[in-house]
């Protein structure tokens, strides 16, 4: 082991916290800075400069990047006689944020993340983990480089921990969750498609579910019934259900 990282593991201010990412992640962090910042929730983040703030979500949002595009070539290569459709439905099912909260708890993420519990509502907490683990992954990206983050969510999340062939058997029906949820509440619920972004591809659908007019979710996907799912499920995490 280098000089540096031994440093760190045994002998730094920060050793506790380096073993016990270590011993979660299987590696010894190398900017530390990056690791913590995955952990920090926006209740507990502070203003850096105007409307940004140190907290997970910067990270979250490459680390949802780099998470798909390593689940995506792993089903790609699983599945070789699977079209396009099955493939995207069973990588949503890798990435949903109920999969990937129940993920980050079994991990033991709910011992680092920090959180003001008074900020954040009981129907909120469970998408702390899920965010975290996304944000842990755009971490591991920056620090390492897209090879090492690969590898490590192949071999030591992927393969360890999610069952991919039961994954594909269940059924995560965020659409018809919702729409029960509404119809039990007497409200309207709805799946619009949009407008694209300017440089999107025309094939690309994007739909946003609302709850009585307000929208709650949004879902782009090359196929109009995924895009739908990942609005619904978007929705179901905003009302916390």
């Amino acid at each position: 082991m280098p000089i540096l990282k031994v440093y760190k593991l045994y002998f730094s201010p920060n050793r506790k916290y380096v073993k016990a990412l270590k011993n979660l992640l299987g590696f010894v962090p190398g900017n530390l800075s990056l690791y913590r910042l995955a952990f920090r929730h926006k209740s507990v983040a502070t203003n850096v400069r105007k409307g940004v703030k140190n907290s997970n979500e910067r990270l979250e949002f490459l680390g949802d990047a780099v998470l798909g595009s390593v689940v995506a070539e792993v089903l790609f290569k699983l599945y070789p006689y699977e079209d396009e459709g099955f493939l995207t439905e069973l990588r949503s099912k890798i990435v949903s944020r109920v999969n990937l909260n129940m993920l980050a708890r079994k991990l033991g993420f709910d011992k680092l993340i920090e959180y003001d519990s008074r900020m954040v509502g009981n129907s909120r907490q469970g998408s702390l983990l899920g965010d975290a683990f996304e944000a842990l992954v755009g971490a591991v990206y920056l620090d390492k480089g897209y090879d090492f983050t690969k590898n490590f969510l192949v071999n030591h999340i992927i393969k360890s921990h999610i069952d991919i062939h039961q994954l594909e058997k269940t059924e995560t029906n965020f659409k018809s969750k919702l729409i029960e949820w509404c119809q039990r509440h007497g409200k309207d619920v709805s799946f619009d498609l949009t407008e694209n972004q300017e440089g999107e591809s025309n094939k690309l659908f994007t739909v946003r579910a609302s709850v009585d007019g307000e929208i709650l979710g949004m879902g782009k996907e090359f196929n109009k019934k995924n895009a739908e799912k990942l609005a619904a499920e978007k929705a179901c995490e905003t009302l916390g259900i």
